[in-house]
């Protein structure tokens, strides 16, 4: 019996003994475990980074709220993407009533530092000629973003970047598609030897093939006589004109560039031409093929409109008599 009964104390305690060693053993498992695979946070930035026109890169961790521009083409393609634009360029003329609210800040020649901090943008988009600017801006917190309009492609980056930026990829990417399909359909004029003349009264200069019309010029079909012209330092697009070279090349077909007041702008050429005796036997002279571009389309960036531009200039090549 005695026998028995130690038999049966000793079976309970093994067992007890191996279920404790058991659970030792869960334990130091669980506890490895945990140590051997820590958590891992999910990622959650937004951030997003774009090459500007002056080929920094610019990252903005959240997407912008707001933006000011200072020309009218960056305006025209943020409000094609329905981006919250609290600033616009001063207007000399009449505007539409769907910008009328927005704050006026100045040009990209004389900016408006009063009026662009009381509008307080996240963003704030300029040409490459701002730069000497720039610092007063950073400084009130507001990112800046340079963009330029020499090309076509120039234009489709905007279009891209601002997309990136706030968030309209898809918006922008049909805007780009739309253009360069309207582009493609575009068919070329004869070549007409052609001189892109920019200015206002009493100064002139030829625009070259790196200039938007001159780029314009060469998708529409038409020769820039002025493509090796001698750039401005200061306005690399373009060049003083050259009469002697004008006259050799002869052109058929004179397009004047201007900001505004086309019609006056016209007159003080011609006034200019009538007293050159060296104008009056060029071709395009004699034939009367001295037009005035659209200023909203050829004066200023022209935005989203830049098919339209083309197609304006093709048919003005067309025209030549």
């Amino acid at each position: 019996m005695r026998k028995a009964l130690l038999f049966i104390v000793l079976s309970v305690l093994f067992v007890l003994a191996a279920c404790g060693k058991a659970n030792s053993t869960d334990e130091n498992k669980g506890a490895n475990a945990n140590a051997e695979t820590p958590e891992v946070e999910e990622s959650t930035s937004l951030e997003v980074e774009i090459k500007d026109a002056s080929g920094e890169t610019v990252i903005f961790e959240t997407t912008p709220e707001s933006i000011a521009v200072l020309n009218s083409g960056d305006l025209d393609i943020l409000r094609r993407l329905d981006v919250n634009v609290t600033g616009r360029p001063t207007a000399s003329g009449p505007v539409d009533q769907e910008i009328e609210g927005i704050t006026e800040i100045g040009n990209p020649h004389q900016p408006n530092f009063e009026k662009i901090a009381e509008v307080n943008p996240d963003v704030l988009a300029v040409p490459l000629s701002f730069q000497q600017y720039a610092g007063n801006i950073t400084e009130q917190g507001t990112k800046v973003v340079y963009t330029q309009a020499n090309s076509v492609d120039d234009i489709l980056k905007t279009i891209e970047n601002f997309g990136e930026v706030f968030d309209k990829k898809a918006d922008a990417e049909k805007v780009i598609q739309k253009i360069q399909q309207e582009i493609e359909a575009v068919e070329k004029a004869e070549p007409v030897k052609t001189l892109l003349v920019y200015g206002a009264p009493g100064t002139y200069l030829a625009a070259l093939p790196n200039s938007l019309s001159g780029d314009l010029l060469e998708k529409a079909g038409g020769e820039n006589i002025a493509s090796d012209f001698t750039q401005e330092e200061n306005y690399p697009q373009y060049a003083s004109l050259s009469i002697e070279k004008i006259i050799e090349r002869n052109p058929e077909m004179i397009m004047l560039i201007t900001h505004g007041e086309p019609e006056a702008v016209k007159a003080a050429f011609e006034e200019e031409m009538s007293e050159n005796a060296a104008w009056k036997n060029l071709d395009a002279v004699k034939n009367g093929n001295v037009v005035v571009l659209p200023s909203h389309l050829f004066g200023s960036n022209p935005g989203t409109q830049v098919s339209e531009a083309l197609q304006v200039m093709v048919e003005s090549l067309s025209a030549v008599k």
